[in-house]
C-alpha cells in the first residue's frame, strides 16, 4: 500500500506541533510553581549564538505552516514573530495545527515532484516536494522541536520522551 504526501507530511506536523504545547504547559507551569518569570524560559539559549525557545518555537510553527502551503501550491501565510509568553506561543502553535487541518489529501497528494524553492538572504534551495519533506521539512521540524524540548528539560522543567512525543 503507498503512502500519501498528506499522510507522511500533516500528520508528523501536527504530533509535533501537539508535543510543543505540552512542552509549553509544562514549562508555564514550573515558572509559576518556581515563580520564574516567564522570560528566563522563554528567552534561554544553549548558546549564545543560537535563537532562544521562543524563536525555536516560531521556527517550529513556520516550518509546519510553510510545508502545507508550498506542497499545495500556495503561499504560506505571514506570522508576525511577537509572541512574548506562553500562552501567546500556545495561541500560535494553536493556530498552525488548525492551519495544516484545513488542507485535504487532494490538496498535498501527488505533490511528490512539485518545484518547491526556498529562497534565503544568503541565496535559495531548490527540491521536489517529496524531498523537500524528507530532507528539509521533517529534519528542521525535529531539529528546532527537540531544541526547544531540550531547552527546558536544562532549565529543569520535569519532561519526558512521551511529552516531546505528543503523547502526555
Amino acid at each position: 500500500m503507498a503512502i500519501s504526501m498528506h499522510q507522511t507530511v500533516a500528520p508528523a506536523l501536527i504530533q509535533s506541533l501537539k508535543g510543543l504545547m505540552i512542552v509549553l504547559d509544562k514549562a508555564e507551569a514550573y515558572a509559576k510553581a518556581r515563580k520564574v518569570d516567564e522570560q528566563v524560559l522563554l528567552q534561554a539559549r544553549i548558546f549564545p549564538d543560537m535563537y532562544p525557545f521562543v524563536r525555536q518555537c516560531q521556527i517550529v510553527s513556520d516550518n509546519a505552516k510553510g510545508a502545507m502551503a508550498r506542497l499545495a501550491g500556495q503561499t504560506p501565510p505571514s506570522y508576525e514573530d511577537t509572541e512574548a509568553s506562553f500562552e501567546a506561543l500556545r495561541e500560535r502553535l494553536a493556530k498552525t495545527i488548525a492551519y495544516i487541518e484545513t488542507f485535504k489529501p487532494e490538496q498535498i497528494d501527488g505533490s511528490e515532484e512539485r518545484d518547491i524553492v526556498l529562497k534565503f538572504p544568503n541565496g535559495e534551495l531548490a527540491f521536489k516536494g517529496q524531498a523537500y519533506v524528507t530532507n528539509f521539512v521533517l529534519p528542521n521540524l525535529f531539529f528546532h522541536a527537540a531544541t526547544a524540548y531540550n531547552l527546558m528539560r536544562q532549565a529543569g522543567v520535569d519532561l519526558t520522551k512521551g511529552d516531546f512525543l505528543g503523547r502526555a
